[in-house]
């Protein structure tokens, strides 16, 4: 099979090679997808940069987690009925696996694929992966958000989008930040009731004023550690904190009194860590949207072909890009 790899970590252009490699054979729990899109992500260009690891010390690795395609064979375990099944993953290259979606072909356990309504295409199906998991149990890992008030830090980014259409679709008055007029636009298009400029105004006294004073249900921030000065000021009692990311710092100090307090509760996560029936929950959750909101944008920022992978690398590592950049193998 054709296939993108890299041998050492660093700059895309120095270390992605293109080649062919032996196609792999489905094993125990496992089904082989033929790869019609790649999704990239943050996180793999972090892996390939050697910014990130996981632990990750493998000779040869196929980046990318995300992806879309057609199961053509099963391993044990696996009912064949399943081949020819239209597909959408995540986890391709995480949890141990050296292999991710950059290839022709990917086997991969049957836990981390799930069916792709017919009207979604595969280039659209490689964007749901860890964004839109990610925004699923950012926004539903509390129970219902009908009739509540939720503040999304970075409406406009990939996993800020997903969650702010999800939480619209669930029926919450959603406000988001953003950092500019154009991403503003965006972030109204997913379904934002209001959007604040981070930058340009005040993030608790703009929440107090759309609010009338009650504060939010619940935050679903991109960077804890840089929402901290103004987090408990917004927050209702008895609300809570979704963070998947604190970028800005990585070991914030907080004032737990404040927190307490209000009776606050902060769920940090990672979506490579939830157990597997919360993994079974959002993909669930994510073909429910899918369906019942059948015209839901699922931006995709651009698309490249295999042989243009350090491209794609690139452009997702230039921070310009509005969706997932794909890759069609």
């Amino acid at each position: 099979m054709r296939a993108s790899w890299y041998e050492k970590t660093g700059p895309a252009i120095d270390v992605l090679q293109i080649g062919t490699m032996e196609t792999p054979e489905a094993c125990d729990n496992e089904v082989r997808i033929k790869i019609f899109a790649s999704g990239v992500n943050p996180a793999d260009v972090k892996l390939r940069a050697g910014q990130s690891s996981y632990g990750y010390n493998f000779d040869r690795v196929i980046p990318n987690s995300d992806g879309a395609g057609i199961i053509d064979q099963v391993g044990p375990g696996v009912s064949k009925n399943r081949i020819g099944q239209r597909v959408w993953l995540f986890n391709g290259q995480r949890l141990g696996r050296a292999f991710g979606t950059a290839a022709e072909y990917i086997c991969i356990n049957v836990n981390y694929v799930t069916e792709l309504p017919d009207h979604v295409s595969f280039d659209e199906g490689a964007t749901l992966g860890i964004p839109g998991l990610t925004a699923y149990h950012s926004v539903f890992a509390d129970g219902s958000v009908n009739g509540k008030t939720i503040l999304i830090t970075g409406g406009a980014g990939a996993v800020g989008f997903y969650a702010t259409s999800l939480a619209s679709w669930g029926g919450a008055n959603v406000l988001c930040t953003v950092s500019g007029d154009q991403k503003a636009k965006r972030a109204l298009l997913a379904g934002a009731e209001n959007v604040i400029n981070y930058k340009t105004e005040d993030v608790a006294e703009r929440v107090d004023a759309y609010t009338k004073g009650k504060g939010v249900d619940r935050l679903i921030t991109v960077d804890f550690g840089g929402d901290l000065p103004w987090m408990t000021s917004i927050m209702r009692q008895n609300s809570c904190v979704s963070a998947y990311a604190s970028d800005s710092d990585k070991m914030p100090r907080l004032d737990f009194f404040s927190f307490m307090r209000r009776n606050i509760q902060i769920r940090p996560f990672i979506l490579n860590s939830l157990p597997q029936q919360e993994l079974n929950s959002a993909c669930s959750g994510v073909n429910r949207w899918l369906v019942e909101k059948p015209n839901s944008l699922r931006p995709i920022a651009k698309k490249f072909s295999l042989e243009d992978i350090i491209e794609a690398h690139e452009l997702v590592e230039s921070s310009t890009k509005f969706g997932t950049v794909i890759v069609n193998p």
